[in-house]
């Protein structure tokens, strides 16, 4: 059974809700900065399963368009396996992927929820929200303070940004129409 764990590079202290590892946010401080000497940023990290069946996910973009070339993923895998291979974090072996976050991409950073306003989104929490729901689906309306908005079908939701463990954009014909232009 494989173990999956994320982490959210671009929040700040705040990171320590999401439940990221040490070995995670290492790979994220040595692959940020060799994303941004190629003028992309690094979206998140994931490392999924264990031992010699070990795999790095490493989604980034460009943070102009959003989007991430077949080109620059070689790049970036290239660069961020050279580092690994100095610095060395992971004991065995593990495969290194670098890919966009995809239309349908995790919201990691408070920004990204203005910047998908308008967008169907799955969210979940680690505290229930007052009528102790911890799972929301809805059309994302922006931010308020530190309040993520969410209109779901049971009304409207004020969501503390941290307690996210997880948010994503739900892939709809919407979504992939609209942010073909991005």
């Amino acid at each position: 059974m494989q173990k999956r764990r994320s982490l959210d590079y671009a929040r700040d202290d705040r990171q320590d809700d999401m439940k990221t590892t040490p070995l995670e946010k290492k790979i994220a401080d040595l692959a940020a900065p060799v994303a941004q000497d190629l003028g992309l940023a690094l979206v998140c990290v994931k490392i999924i399963g264990e031992g010699n069946s070990t795999s790095v996910q490493i989604m980034a973009e460009d943070p102009k368009t959003k989007r991430l070339g077949v080109d620059d993923c070689a790049k970036l895998s290239r660069a961020v396996s050279a580092v690994m291979d100095v610095e060395d974090p992971i004991e065995g072996a593990y495969r290194l992927e670098v890919s966009s976050p995809g239309i349908d991409r995790p919201l990691m950073k408070l920004e990204d929820f203005t910047t998908y306003e308008g967008f169907e989104a799955k969210v979940e929490t680690n505290a229930p929200a007052e009528n102790g729901q911890k799972r929301f689906r809805g059309i994302l309306k922006g931010v308020k303070d530190e309040q993520i908005l969410i209109d779901t079908d049971q009304g409207m939701a004020e969501i503390d940004f941290t307690t996210l463990t997880k948010a994503k954009l739900v892939l709809t014909d919407d979504l992939i129409k609209k942010t073909a232009n991005l």
